[in-house]
């Protein structure tokens, strides 16, 4: 097993393990990779990578950015409604390394308004060597999921899969005591069956 979605607490007021942690429980566990998505940033990379090689574990390289709702230059609030959605990245090469770190950048300088997001325009310029995951609850596909959007949670499906084709995944959590995740795992089958899109 490899955990692929994996927050340190460099995912500030998100989580609190510490690096030299996370890699001494995934050795304890067996595993022969792991990946760090922290939330919008890659401040832990450097040590991350460092504990995994000593480790003699694989280091996979990402980041849980935020995708604007329109363009990352606007600044606008919608009553009920957060100005992003989650979107799980992995680095599966040094393109795919150099791509994160111009996302992570641009999303700080140009498109900070809460969070540092990017919009999809973007992420289509600099997609190149990334895996793409949906996210969790608060990813653009399980929103529109929860939201009972399903032909829309289908478009938003296509477009990611039509950007990174095989690199493109459907999301699962195994968070069975949250209703909204259920239906979101369950539904997201459907939807990758009927795309064909791998979970």
């Amino acid at each position: 097993m490899v955990h692929l979605h994996v927050h340190s607490h460099y995912s500030l007021l998100d989580g609190l393990t510490k690096i030299p942690d996370l890699v001494a429980a995934a050795k304890g566990q067996g595993a022969t990779a792991l990946a760090l998505t922290d939330h919008g940033v890659m401040y832990g990379i450097i040590e991350f990578y460092a504990a995994c090689q000593k480790a003699g574990i694989k280091p996979i390289l990402g980041g849980e950015v935020y995708m604007a709702r329109g363009k990352l230059e606007e600044k606008i609030v919608t009553p009920g409604k957060k100005g992003y959605f989650h979107l799980t990245l992995l680095a599966k090469n040094h393109q795919g390394y150099q791509n994160l770190l111009k996302i992570t950048t641009k999303a700080h300088l140009d498109g900070y308004y809460y969070r540092p997001r990017i919009d999809r325009e973007f992420l289509a310029a600099h997609h190149e060597g990334l895996i793409a995951m949906s996210g969790w609850l608060a990813g653009e596909v399980p929103q529109a999921i929860i939201e009972n959007r399903l032909d829309e949670a289908r478009t938003i499906a296509k477009w990611h899969q039509d950007l990174f084709g095989e690199d493109y995944y459907l999301e699962l959590m195994p968070h069975f005591n949250i209703p909204d995740q259920i239906k979101a795992n369950a539904e997201m089958k459907k939807v990758s069956q009927e795309l064909n899109i791998p979970l």
